[in-house]
């Protein structure tokens, strides 16, 4: 049995008023429902700045320690600046660079926030500041922890930036199942990229994934698998345009964790997005990945 005890990084409240409450909601749901107890939360602290330089520009840094986006900038990455909201992206990094550290000694573990997976080397763009999977990625390589990973992205809107950070990276591979149509308009080139139609069901979906990834393990023969777990593929979210249900996407968790344990691969989820009218909705979506990780703990 792959022994692993589950831990959950929850980033401090700073004030700034995020788009989506679901970060804060997630939590509170799973220690009310008693899936979880306070004690497998735990608080990431700030990254390195030798960590965030490894993946992102310095001048792109600098643009965004000192509030200098220009507004055309500003506007991609979907936010107004502020010091609250830097702090604030900085320890969701942190948070998924600790996760992968306690999957090492334990076999999983879960960032309640994070996925931002279209933030570039030099840019960002759709709410995504920093790339927290290309930070720990990279993060694991250069410490020598890791020497082959694997990028799991099943949001519905392609990895591009991750896409594009490794694009000349051999011990990195990128994995991305997305809609075809849907945003960004113009697609990097991941390792593989499986393009979905518009209204993909639940069939159509999880016979993709059982097909390519265990192909992807068996040939790619991965020692880290990060996931990137956004539920923006169900039938209810209003930018996906996709037709996979609750139970499908239940059925998708199950794939890439049980994958990650048949093969005894360290395995750090990130939630990416979800934008469902009804928030209770994102949130129990979201949950069952928490569930699911800590049913296997027992």
């Amino acid at each position: 049995m792959f022994a692993f005890h589950p831990c959950y990084a929850h980033p401090l409240p700073d004030g700034h008023r995020f788009p989506m409450l679901k970060y804060e909601l997630i939590p509170e749901q799973l220690i009310y429902e008693g899936s979880i107890t306070p004690d497998q939360l735990f608080e990431p602290g700030m990254p390195s700045l030798s960590s965030l330089l490894a993946v992102h520009d310095q001048r792109y840094l600098d643009k965004l320690f000192q509030l200098s986006l220009s507004k055309s900038e500003e506007r991609k990455t979907g936010f107004p600046l502020s010091k609250e909201l830097i702090l604030r992206e900085q320890r969701i990094m942190q948070g998924t660079v600790e996760c992968a550290l306690i999957a090492l000694e334990k076999g999983f573990a879960l960032n309640i926030a994070g996925g931002t997976h279209h933030a570039f080397r030099d840019r960002g763009e759709g709410f995504c500041l920093l790339n927290d999977l290309a930070i720990a990625a990279q993060y694991l390589l250069d410490r020598g922890l890791r020497k082959r990973i694997l990028i799991v992205d099943l949001d519905v809107h392609q990895g591009n930036g991750t896409a594009s950070i490794f694009q000349k990276e051999n011990r990195v591979f990128t994995f991305s199942m997305h809609g075809e149509h849907n945003y960004p308009l113009q697609k990097e080139k991941s390792d593989l990229d499986i393009p979905l139609p518009d209204g993909c069901s639940d069939a159509q979906f999880l016979g993709l994934l059982n097909y390519h990834l265990p192909k992807v393990v068996d040939q790619f023969q991965p020692d880290f698998i990060f996931y990137q777990s956004g539920v923006d593929i169900l039938e209810t979210d209003k930018l996906g345009r996709m037709k996979v249900s609750l139970e499908g996407l239940k059925e998708r968790d199950r794939i890439v964790v049980n994958t990650a344990q048949k093969n005894q691969i360290p395995l750090t989820g990130a939630m990416g997005g979800g934008y469902s009218e009804d928030i209770r909705i994102i949130v129990e979506a979201h949950c069952n990945l928490f569930r699911l990780i800590t049913t296997l703990a027992l």
